[in-house]
């Protein structure tokens, strides 16, 4: 029952891989061509196979696909194999999920909730580790006044930046530096 299974989305190709428990193993959001993110799934969960996804899982791709379009629909019911992921990486992907598509918090306001300033570059690290993405919407943070803040998903920023302008999220005050999408 295990298995992956793609998604077309405005933004490209992106795919999830799940256990047997119906749980999300991984998330891939789109490489630069729909091979590439074809063959990066295959690398990444070689134990799997591309496969019809059971009609639960079938139902998770329809409400993720429209999340990224700006539906409301955190997804946060969706369970994680997260047994492996430390804690605070739990804590962080927990927080993140509850970013609803179209919005966006900042490293510093999950950093509140989880104990602190002090742990903002923790959440950071924690974000640039997410290996559910786009299912954990680690697009959704942003640096300190609406600046766009890094993102280690295939394509940077300029993927960053496209995810939050499908989901219909204010981009305010983007940082000088990044792509322009407009």
């Amino acid at each position: 029952m295990s298995g992956f299974a793609f998604f077309d989305t405005p933004a490209g190709l992106c795919g999830l891989a799940w256990n047997d428990a119906l749980e999300i193993c991984g998330g891939q959001l789109p490489e630069a061509t729909a091979v590439l993110t074809r063959q990066r799934m295959q690398q990444r969960f070689p134990d799997l196979q591309e496969s019809e996804p059971p009609p639960a899982m079938a139902e998770v791709l329809r409400r993720l696909a429209a999340a990224l379009q700006g539906a409301p629909d955190t997804l946060e019911d969706v369970p994680l194999a997260d047994a492996d992921v430390p804690e605070f990486n739990r804590r962080v992907y927990a927080l993140a999920r509850r970013i609803p598509p179209g919005q966006t918090r900042s490293y510093g306001e999950l950093a509140a909730e989880l104990g602190g300033p002090a742990v903002a570059r923790a959440v950071g690290q924690a974000l640039g580790r997410n290996h559910f993405a786009p299912l954990v919407p680690c697009h959704r943070v942003m640096a300190a006044h609406g600046q766009s803040g890094g993102f280690s998903g295939p394509g940077g920023l300029k993927t960053k930046l496209h995810l939050l302008q499908l989901e219909g999220a204010p981009l305010g005050n983007p940082s000088a530096d990044q792509p322009s999408l407009f």
